[in-house]
């Protein structure tokens, strides 16, 4: 199955992935692994090599099992429940969670959203930043304020296209994300958001409808956000029933995993899986995990 997704233009049969040679041959080491050598330029590789699966040590058909249970599930995989199906280390399968939610967000890259006649919802989402409350109650201060926050918080932006697909990212503020908006929006779109100031600057770039929440959900007439909050519907979900704490630096690879459940949620399992292993196989070596475990470095 891997050599069939990653050469399917050869028919499953491998290349070098460091030439391009087509004349290739088995070379199994000495413990039996899989190899293969170029005939051209006499180098090894294997069939995850310069993927995101690059420098496995479970054996192949554990990451596929890994991928069907990753990809199964509707709203996230907790690395615990992964952890002991697999029958690994909790870090093994917190690390190999996000390769998985890396190669997801490989489909985001370079999404525009919209276009003329056609509707984006825009809207945002704070997670993090919780400041527990004093025990006394004269002791306590007003937590929306600025001054009483601890800076942890962040918001999640979403562009969410009416029938068509979603594109989140994270920021400090909702009014820091209309550059990245306005990028990843194609001219003509309809714009729909809330009441919130923050948008306002949107209306000189885009026709623009709002609705105030304080009110309504809809008036009747198609203006509404509701694909927008359904998205963070599930990622609260997700946070709550899964992860249980998806706010800091690993926020924006949970929003790319919801965005990428949510805009895949109708096709069959067995076509999600092998998506996410594509994505997987023609993702290249994480940035981010590649030698966490033997501690080369950190996320």
């Amino acid at each position: 199955m891997f050599k069939a997704i990653r050469w399917p233009e050869h028919g499953g049969k491998p290349h070098c992935p460091h030439c391009g040679c087509p004349t290739v041959y088995e070379a199994r080491r000495p413990s039996g692994a899989l190899r293969f050598r170029c005939k051209a330029c006499r180098g090894d590789f294997s069939l995850t090599s310069g993927t995101i699966f690059a420098h496995h040590k479970m054996p192949l058909r554990s990451y596929l099992m890994a991928v069907a249970l990753f990809s199964n599930e509707v709203k996230g995989k907790s690395a615990l429940a992964m952890s002991r199906e697999l029958g690994t280390h909790y870090r093994t399968s917190f690390v190999l969670c996000h390769k998985l939610r890396e190669a997801m967000a490989l489909e985001l890259k370079g999404r525009i959203v919209g276009g003329p006649g056609r509707v984006v919802e825009v809207d945002g989402m704070y997670v993090g930043g919780y400041v527990k409350p004093a025990n006394h109650k004269e002791n306590r201060r007003d937590r929306r304020l600025a001054r009483n926050q601890n800076g942890k918080r962040q918001v999640v932006v979403v562009m969410r296209e009416r029938d068509g697909h979603s594109l989140p990212a994270v920021f400090k503020s909702e009014s820091a994300a209309l550059g990245f908006i306005t990028n990843r929006v194609a001219k003509g779109t309809e714009i729909m958001a809330d009441e919130a100031a923050s948008w306002n600057d949107l209306q000189a770039r885009f026709p623009m409808r709002r609705i105030d929440h304080g009110s309504q959900y809809s008036d009747g007439a198609g203006t509404f956000t509701n694909g927008a909050e359904g998205f963070f519907s599930r990622m609260r979900r997700a946070e709550i029933g899964h992860h249980h704490h998806i706010a800091g630096a690993y926020l924006v690879r949970y929003a790319q995993e919801a965005s990428w459940r949510e805009d895949n949620r109708r096709l069959a399992n067995g076509t999600q899986v092998r998506n996410v292993v594509a994505l997987a196989l023609a993702s290249r070596p994480s940035v981010d995990w590649c030698g966490y475990t033997q501690r080369w470095q950190r996320a």
